[in-house]
């Protein structure tokens, strides 16, 4: 009987390299991006928010407040430093207020 070894791997890094595998980081990143614009953003623009989507390396962020657009859009620069931190990767390189 031959001796089985046992390889474990620690559980975050099986998830990751699972994903990986499964193609299924875009989707993962898509997520990402869209819990990080509401931890970041928090509940007042959130009211605001109708939809956030991360297409390639774009956010659209749908907004019912016409006012709250042009606010935000003042500061796109800092609100991308600001998502990419909280994602821990330079995900969002354009971000389009709508």
């Amino acid at each position: 009987m031959a001796k089985r070894q046992n390889s474990y791997l620690p559980l975050n890094e099986a998830l990751q390299e699972f994903i990986k595998e499964s193609k299924l980081q875009k989707g993962m990143d898509k997520v990402d991006a869209r819990r990080a614009w509401e931890e970041l953003m928090g509940n007042g623009v959130n009211s605001y928010t109708n939809a956030v989507e991360l297409k390639g390396d774009t956010l659209y962020v749908s907004l019912s407040s016409s006012v709250l657009r042009e606010e935000l859009s003042l500061g796109k620069t800092k609100i991308i430093s600001m998502l990419n931190e909280a994602l821990g990767q330079e995900l969002i390189r354009k971000l389009v207020l709508r």
